[in-house]
């Protein structure tokens, strides 16, 4: 878990993106693809994720999707 910049605990970036549900946008994809990967990492920084989807040999989209999501967890 991280801390927030309110001082409040908040899942880390593994954990936040299996959260993402029906947001109808890159990073709902991104997320029911990790969901149904049993080797994803449940928990763990963007650069654990980033390492597993090279890992997989994930395609430039998802890779951009990824950037897209990093981006909202931060702004989270």
């Amino acid at each position: 878990m991280e801390i927030d910049r309110y001082g409040e605990r908040r899942p880390d970036f593994a954990g936040w993106l299996l959260m993402q549900r029906d947001r109808g946008d890159w990073v709902d994809a991104i997320a029911d693809q990790a969901r149904r990967d049993r080797a994803f990492p449940r928990c763990g920084t963007a650069d654990d994720v980033r390492a597993h989807f090279e890992r997989a040999q994930a395609d430039g989209e998802a890779l951009a999707a990824l950037d897209h999501a990093e981006i909202d967890y931060y702004a989270y």
